[in-house]
């Protein structure tokens, strides 16, 4: 009896010893995962470190790391400006603002505001709007293939998932010839509808994983109760999905977010939005490497504050649809 329980006691400690990780691999992976993560920040803490360089810094080799910070690149960015010669810069009265002084300082004076402005609104309707419509319809159809027996569901699943397959240039020329035709060419409104058309296979197949793992008898008993399908939709099976649907948004916003094939196709004036606007930013002489960067800072701020505000549900959103029972 002894023996059989030390024999016992031994193959759970034996057990126990080779699905605990030892100290030592524990401090392999740490190290690895923060150099992992040096390496992917450090090119953003350089573009927002550039940010606040003069031109000369900017582009000085080798690269200074210690410098005097300015807000020229954010004053090039936001302003339009015009070269004077040193008596009419004289003639001026004295600068009302500080930007007006930095202006000044390199001999020119401000002419108007740029396009950026504009071009970040853009960026924010076409970014939220479609991710707003794609994780609604995806919603919408993730419930219908996951509750309802649906004819060749696995076949209109795998059709669905193979629009993403195909890459942009491929169908760049017949969009772009259909939208010329319905007059959706530089409008919020195409690009909302193209990037949810993208969008909304992602969101389905992500959706449809998660809703799964929802159980049939919460909508039973509320149905039993006297709600409706779309009542017990929105009463039971949304609150415990919204997980899902913030990992979802997350997903889907970073596409339309950063998509840049579409946008310099269909887009050069009203509805233009951040990514293909960034690479024309020309200074005198030359591109302007303090103002690429302001705009390139700014352009992240948003995505990463809406995913700072969802990361709670970002790990468990990626992971609970893929967990069978």
């Amino acid at each position: 009896m002894t023996a059989a329980v030390a024999k016992s006691a031994l193959a759970k400690s034996t057990a126990h010893s080779i699905v605990e990780a030892s100290p030592r691999a524990k401090a392999v992976a740490s190290s690895l995962v923060i150099l992992y993560a040096v390496i992917s920040i450090l090119p953003l803490l350089w573009i927002g470190a550039t940010a606040f360089k003069s031109q000369s810094d900017a582009i000085a080799y080798p690269p200074k790391v210690i410098f005097e910070p300015t807000l020229e690149g954010f004053v090039n960015l936001f302003t339009v400006r015009t070269r004077q010669t040193p008596d009419f810069i004289a003639k001026l009265p004295p600068p009302e603002t500080w930007y007006d002084k930095l202006v000044r300082q390199h001999d020119m004076v401000i002419a108007g505001p740029s396009k950026v402005v504009p071009r970040f609104v853009n960026s924010l309707i076409i970014g939220f709007g479609s991710t707003f419509l794609a994780v609604f319809l995806g919603t919408l159809a993730a419930y219908a293939f996951s509750r309802f027996r649906i004819p060749l569901a696995d076949d209109l699943l795998f059709f669905i998932l193979s629009t993403r397959m195909m890459p942009p240039v491929a169908v760049a020329i017949p969009i772009y010839l259909m939208y010329r035709q319905l007059n959706l060419t530089d409008t919020r409104l195409g690009m909302i509808l193209l990037y949810t058309a993208v969008n909304v296979s992602l969101a389905v197949w992500l959706l449809k994983g998660f809703i799964d793992e929802i159980p049939r008898e919460y909508e039973e008993a509320a149905l039993v109760d006297g709600y409706t399908r779309l009542q017990a939709l929105r009463k039971v099976v949304l609150p415990q999905a919204v997980t899902g649907i913030a990992a979802t948004a997350i997903f889907c916003l970073i596409f339309s977010w950063n998509e840049y094939a579409f946008a310099v196709l269909l887009t050069s004036g009203e509805a233009q939005t951040m990514p293909p606007f960034i690479p024309f930013i020309i200074g005198e002489g030359g591109q302007d490497w303090p103002a690429v960067a302001a705009a390139t800072t700014l352009f992240v701020v948003p995505i990463v504050l809406f995913t700072v505000l969802l990361r709670k549900h970002l790990l468990r959103g990626i992971t609970f649809g893929a967990v069978r029972k």
